[in-house]
């Protein structure tokens, strides 16, 4: 094998590598072969005139690729930018169209031509002197030289003037071709609209005129590319060509082609060729004044077919395209400036260059409805349409619609990537104005759609990500602004931190976005494999790009792109200014409260918290910030309360996040340093010192809410004390200190810290016990605080002499609603004090109670006698949430991805949150009624005045029936803190039901606000709901009706047949002997068992125990326990809105899970039949005394879990107290108000199909019914004739079976028959399966009364309807009214002949005519083309 050259080698190894392959005769890689042009025709080649040496050309044929082009298929994908701008007809071929555009490799590549140089001249190299080429300058070609420039520079002008007079002195004949041809036009490849080969077929008349040259040389292909004098023959040759097949081609043919072309064609390319043929046509009037132009006859159609395409293809308006023409024909009068003829290069005016100068039109007002595109000002202002405002602004620029001012946003995107510096900087500040006001809704009413979806689904956070990796300072401050104004509402921080000293306040939920769209869009995708599914969730996230995560959670996205490491280099490396310091640290703040794995990861990023305590937490800075005019140039190395904040809502994320920040970065000696000295005394501005301080205070809540950092209490108790002491001066600085509302802040900070100390104070006795007590295998025990009860006692005297001298200020208006925050905070210690001290053994019980009384005497009933106390207790419903649910839905422009506490509307004064609300105060003082009357049983009855208060009541009847609110973030933060209000409302009243004799007339509202709030509670406060579940849901005292006569009205109704119009029947049950108890009796047992359906309700929520453990500690206030003050995640309330179905649901699942796994449950044991019985106790309890209750639940949910108890197998259902239970309750949803509101075709909460679990009941009761009446009601309950056809057919056709077991007898079935038999059936199959089963005897009266009736009704409806129908139908009925005719079953025969109505009371369940009616009479003949028989009168059927 022959050795190919490698590098390196000689030219002498070369030379011996020929010699090789000579001497071995081998196959040379190509093939030379000599083949004549093709473009030269298959006549002669020209050979005998070429000189010898070049007698023919070079073709060289590559072996793997054929002549003849292979077939395209399947085609290979191609994308065109050109796609949607062309037009493509109905009638045409796909494969015809993708064979004639696609190009194989070898329709270029195949063979390779020598060109043909036989004629070219040569020129030999003039000799000169000189040792080099003599270079060739522009200046010495003179300026006389005309030679057309086209766009070109004045160099390659200079060059092609030069070539013109060498190719004038050597071939003077090219010359003047070349001149020729680049006048005349004609398409060699297109035809363009008026082009000259559409010439001979407009005007074969004309061909004698002196221009009859144009049509002999090309407009587009000139052959210039060549470079040589024989490109003109070339270009003739296949100008030639494409006129012989044009000559070949029919007029029709060549116009298809036209527009086949046009059609195919980019319209700039159509454009560009248009312009060609207009600059030559304008060349030639210039050289020929008054000859008449080529192509005149056929320009007009040319042009029309261009118009039709750009409204067909483009679909823009026909005025358009005028328009545009107009505005590029301008002439030397329209310009601002008249040139003059004695500038440089301004001999040839080019005035369509110079259009930009001109004056801009005035904008136009175009009456239409569709939507113009959005403009705005450099503010981040919409600009009106219509609004002319002066070019001085800066906002007109050269892009789309130039005379309307403005940016729309798709510029400012496209600005964002300019080069250069002040565009970026300006479109990114643009931005951020925008989303700035689109987030306070001032477009709402202006614009369609969502500014902020709009943005982030073009990919703006990802704009702001890059432009942080900018290395100009400028760029990276509009950015973080910009992306401050998406993630940061400073709304949401001021009102977290005006609920932060509230009770409850410092648990917040996280700000996760819910993940309902994201795990929706997962099931649609295709099912994980099992190596997938066992990687968990964080490998999902993992596994997905950065834009999908941002979709559903725009944090999470961020996290993903080493954020956080950029803005720590930010920090740290570029140092911002101080505007774009705070923007920093606003937005790492918002990232904070995303969820604990965000703390996480902004603890774990490397040196971000050491730059942000060294840089803004110093112990020590310059002093002269303080100074009044000084101007401070940079934040860094100065203490800043932002800062802190963002270490509060750190430590916020957990315990072991608080104890971290507190151990590593020596927080403790930072909050000493800005807890022990006063505001006014830090070096900084007055309200930054204070928010520092207030900040501070906060921080060590939160560590105290873990119960750390206590051992700072002993250090800085004078410090405290000092600040307790001056707090009732605060009222004298009420009207002259402007920082008052920063001082009261300040002041419920340093109060709820004082809470914490003292919930941990409390735990103390607790812990050193059980650390006593504990043994060597207890494990480890936790360490008690550093702090204990004696040391915390003595500041409630301070604190109750403070709250005595702010309830004395109720009566003035303003100055109390200042004081209304602090008043709180004072109300929540206390009531935690009392909560905690009757657990200490060292507190003296008699002096407990003395202290409780005092307070209650001397200040909680003068507080309620007051009237502004009354104002409040009013001002519960217009401020509340529940009565007012329009008040916390989402603003406009909420974005699934972004969590924001944001509402329609903001938060007015008359709000939940608002200054005026009283929820806050009224909730604290609740609280602390509470944990008095714990202690003190005596004082319960001094507060009775409290549930007979107007104002409270009006709220409690208002707010319970209210339907299921959406949950939102901004929502379930509000509600959570009305809930608990309404708890402590349920707590007081449930120590008032068994002491107070007059409290019964409350019992039925409270208890009913009681069901309510159970289906409302949100996760966090599992405690709330199971003391709901214990102490008030299932307690007698709460239903009333249960010993006054409840049981016995119920009776009396269903005997008067109150609110129904029939009687409220019961089927009965095939088990022997089985009693039959009236809905009374089945009522008293149902009260009796209360405690016995309150044990198995408890037993169902067994799952919820590590969730009731988190929140059990946190209300007991058991803080050596918390784990974090972040609640859970919002999905849903903690209990669905059916819970009293759920011991059924469950029960349900348990069994179909186990029959799934191939276990057969035939019998169940007796706890799960009491289970079930105890399930429908209370459902008919309810039903019957708390209707209210369930109305949120849909009918049709009702009857569906009603359905579980046929479900769970076996025979069930045959039990006696599951029987009469399950009678009972469908007797009152048979009740017409409840059938009428029954949909079954609706979407139901919890099922997929109620047609699946309709076919499930059909198999089950082919199965094990014994054909049992209740049973057959359910499965008949459905068929009625206003649900779903395919229900009964279901019945009729794959389960006909069933029609020999339902035997529900007529005046046993509770639903009257008026809903099964009206309107008549319409569905031709149902009929024909109706009168099937009847001719065939599947469908009896004696196996099936009820559907036997209701089979006839409409099969006789059917046969004698004369009503105008389709051809099959009519044939159909006639083919049924025949074969009734025909029917041996004489009895069968009449009653489908002679029905008349329904009738329950009747034996057969029917009515029948004696006689048929005339019409009927003279249609029977008609159909049956026979005599009727003789008397054609009913005889009774045996």
């Amino acid at each position: 094998m022959l050795s190919r050259p490698k590098p390196g080698e000689s030219e002498a190894d070369l030379l011996r590598f020929q010699n090789q392959f000579l001497a071995a005769r081998a196959s040379p890689a190509v093939k030379v072969v000599k083949k004549t042009d093709k473009r030269r025709g298959a006549g002669g080649s020209g050979d005998e005139e070429r000189p010898p040496l070049q007698d023919s050309r070079d073709v060289v044929l590559l072996d793997d690729f054929p002549d003849v082009l292979p077939a395209l298929i399947p085609a290979p994908p191609k994308k065109s930018k050109f796609k949607n701008a062309c037009v493509r007809f109905d009638d045409e071929d796909p494969e015809e169209r993708l064979e004639c555009h696609d190009r194989h490799v070898t329709a270029v590549f195949s063979k390779i031509i020598e060109r043909d140089t036989s004629m070219a001249a040569v020129t030999m190299p003039v000799p000169t002197g000189d040792p080099f080429p003599r270079a060739f300058h522009r200046y010495e070609v003179k300026n006389e030289v005309k030679v057309e420039s086209g766009r070109k520079s004045i160099f390659a002008q200079k060059i092609a003037a030069k070539r013109a007079a060498e190719e004038a002195v050597t071939a003077p004949p090219a010359v003047e071709t070349r001149h020729t041809h680049r006048r005349l036009a004609v398409p060699g490849a297109i035809c363009s609209p008026g082009s000259a080969e559409e010439e001979p077929l407009h005007s074969t008349k004309d061909s004698k005129r002196d221009d009859d040259v144009s049509f002999l040389r090309p407009h587009i292909i000139t052959g210039e590319g060549l470079g040589n004098l024989e490109s003109e023959r070339e270009a003739l040759a296949i100008h030639e060509e494409n006129l012989q097949k044009l000559h070949s081609m029919t007029q029709e043919e060549i116009l298809q082609e036209q527009r086949r072309l046009l059609v195919q064609l980019d319209p700039s390319l159509v454009a560009f060729l248009k312009s060609r043929r207009s600059v030559d046509e304008g060349q030639e009037r210039r050289e020929k004044p008054g000859h008449p132009e080529p192509g005149t006859e056929s320009q007009h159609y040319g042009e029309e077919t261009v118009k039709d395409f750009a409204v067909g293809g483009s679909g823009m308006e026909e005025s358009v395209r005028p328009e545009k023409d107009t505005r590029m024909e301008i002439t030397e009068v329209d310009l601002p400036i008249k040139p003059q003829k004695e500038w440089i290069h301004m001999n040839n005016v080019e005035f369509e260059k110079l259009e930009w100068i001109k004056d801009l039109p005035h904008p136009r007002q175009r009456r239409t409805k569709k939507g113009m595109q959005a403009r705005f000002s450099l503010k981040g202002e919409l600009i009106p349409p219509d609004s002319d405002l002066p070019t001085h602004l800066g906002l007109h620029h050269h892009g789309e619609e130039a005379e309307r001012a403005g940016y729309s946003l798709q510029e400012l995107f496209h600005l964002c990537r300019s080069q250069i510096i002040q565009q970026r900087t300006l479109a990114l500040q643009v931005l951020g104005h925008v989303v700035q006001k689109a987030k306070a809704g001032e477009f709402a009413s202006s614009l369609k759609g969502s500014v902020l979806r709009l943005l982030l689904d073009a990919g703006f956070l990802f704009l702001l990500r890059f432009s942080l990796d900018d290395t100009v300072d400028n760029v990276i401050a509009a950015s973080l602004r910009a992306l401050h104004a998406l993630l940061v509402s400073p709304e949401d921080e001021e009102y977290l931190d005006q609920t932060f000293s509230w009770y409850q306040g410092m648990a917040v939920f996280p700000f996760t976005p819910s993940r309902e769209e994201e795990e929706e869009e997962e099931e649609e995708e295709e099912e994980l494999t099992l190596m997938e599914k066992t990687q968990g969730k964080k490998s999902k996230v993992e596994n997905k790009s950065d834009p999908d995560v941002a979709r559903y959670d725009v944090i999470k996205g961020l996290l993903k792109t080493q954020f956080l490491q950029r803005l720590r280099y930010i920090l740290e490396m570029v140092r911002p200014v101080p505007a774009v310091v705070l923007d920093i640290l606003d937005i790492l703040i918002r990232v904070a409260r995303h969820s604990s794995e965000a703390c996480s990861q902004l603890l774990a990023c490397p040196r971000l918290i050491e730059t942000i305590v060294r840089e803004f937490l110093p112990v020590q800075w310059d002093p002269r910030v303080a100074e009044p005019g000084h101007l401070l140039t940079s934040l860094h190395g100065v203490a800043c309360a932002t800062a802190m904040k963002l270490i509060r809502v750190l430590a916020s994320g957990g315990r072991n996040a608080t104890a971290r920040l507190l151990n590593k970065f020596e927080l403790k000696s930072r909050l000493s340093r800005f807890i022990a000295e006063d505001p006014q005394d830090l070096p900084l501005r007055r309200e930054e010192a204070i928010r520092l301080s207030t900040e501070a205070f906060r921080l060590w809540a939160v560590a105290a809410g873990y119960g750390q950092s206590c051992d700072l209490y002993r250090d800085l108790y004078p410090v405290l004390v000092k600040i307790l002491q001056s707090l009732p001066h605060l009222l004298s600085d009420c009207q002259e200190n402007p920082t008052f509302p920063l001082s009261i802040q300040r002041a419920t900070s340093v109060i709820t810290l004082l809470t914490h100390v003292t919930q941990t104070a409390g735990c103390t006795a607790e812990l050193q016990a059980r650390l006593g007590s504990s043994g060597p295998g207890d494990g480890e025990q936790i360490p008690p605080p550093p702090v204990t009860w004696n040391q915390v006692s003595g500041l409630r005297p301070f604190l109750e002499t403070n709250l005595r001298r702010s309830v004395q200020e109720m009566s003035q208006l303003e100055t109390w609603q200042a004081l209304q925050p602090l008043t709180t905070t004072y109300i929540i210690y206390l009531g935690v004090y009392y909560s905690v001290c009757s657990q200490q053994p060292s507190l003296n019980p008699i002096d407990c109670l003395e202290e409780v009384e005092r307070l209650t005497s001397e200040v909680l009933l003068p507080l309620f006698s007051q009237p502004a106390m009354h104002r409040m207790w009013d001002l519960l419903r217009p401020c509340s949430a529940l009565c007012n649910p329009l008040s916390c839905s989402p603003a406009p422009e909420s974005v699934p991805s972004i969590v924001s506490l944001s509402c329609t509307g903001g938060k007015p004064q008359m709000s939940l949150v608002g200054s005026k609300s009283p929820f806050p105060f009224l909730t604290a003082l609740l609280f602390l009624i509470n944990n008095i009357t714990h202690i003190h049983k005596g004082l319960v009855s001094k507060y009775t005045s409290v549930l007979d208060l107007k104002g409270l009541k009006d709220y409690l009847l208002q707010s319970w029936p209210t339907g299921p609110l959406s949950i939102t973030p901004s929502s379930a933060w509000i509600l959570r803190h009305e809930y608990h209000l309404q708890y402590f409302v349920l707590a007081l009243a449930q120590k008032m039901a068994g002491v107070c004799p007059d409290y019964t007339q409350h019992a039925s509202l409270h208890h009913c606000v009681a069901m309510a709030l159970l289906s409302r509670l949100l996760p966090g406060s599992e405690h709330l709901a199971h003391e709901l579940l214990l102490g008030l849901a299932f307690n007698p005292e709460f239903i009333p009706e249960g010993k006054t006569g409840g049981p016995e009205a119920a009776d009396f109704s269903d005997i008067l047949h109150l609110g129904t119009s029939t009687k409220l029947a019961q089927p009965g049950s095939v088990a022997a002997g089985f009693p039959k108890p009236h809905r009374g009796v089945l009522l008293g047992e149902s009260y009796q068992h209360l405690p016995f359906i309150r044990a198995c309700y408890l037993s169902q929520f067994v799952h919820l125990e590590p969730a009731l453990a988190r929140s059990q500690v946190a209300y007991q206030g058991q803080t050596y326990l918390v784990q974090s003050l972040l609640l859970p995640e919002v999905k849903g309330p903690i209990l669905p809105s059916d819970w009293p179905f759920l011991p059924l649901i469950s029960l349900y699942n348990k069994v179909t899970g186990a029959e799934t796994g191939g276990a057969v449950l035939n019998t169940l044991p007796p706890d799960l039949v009491n289970t079930v019985t105890r399930n429908l106790q209370w459902i008919l309890l309810l039903e019957t005394w708390r209707a209210g209750v369930l109305q949120n639940i849909p009918a049709a949910a009702k009857l569906a879990r009603l359905m579980c108890v046929f479900l769970t197998g076996g025979d069930l259902f045959l039990e006696g107290p599951v029987h009469c239970y399950t009678a009972a309750l469908l007797a009152l949803y048979c009740q017409p108000k409840v059938l009428d509101s029954l949909e079954l075709d609706a979407p139901l909460p919890g099922l997929a199909s109620f047609h699946d679990l309709y076919i499930s009941v059909l198999e089950q009761f082919e199965g094990v019914s014994f054909g049992d009446p209740l049973f057959g009601a359910f499965v008949l309950l459905p068929l009625q004739r206003r649900f779903n056809v395919q229900l009964r057919l279901a019945v009729f056709g794959e389960h006909v079976s069933t029609l020999r077991a339902l035997g529900v007898p007529l005046k046993q079935f509770p639903v009257p028959l008026e809903r099964y038999t009206l309107p008549p059936e319409d569905n031709l199959n149902l009929l024909r399966q109706y009168f099937r089963t009847l001719v065939t005897g599947a469908l009896r009266h004696a196996w099936c009364p009820v559907l036997y009736a209701v089979a006839v009704a409409h099969v006789n409806s059917f046969i004698f309807s004369q009503n105008s129908t389709t051809e099959e139908a009519d044939a159909a009925r006639k083919s049924m009214l025949r074969k009734t005719w025909r029917l041996v079953d004489e009895v069968l025969k009449k009653h489908l002949l002679y029905y008349k109505v329904h009738n329950p009371e009747s034996p057969m369940g029917v009515d029948l005519y004696e006689q048929l009616p005339p019409i009927r009479l003279k249609y029977l003949q008609m159909v049956t083309k026979k005599e009727p028989k003789e008397n054609m009168q009913m005889s009774d059927p045996e």
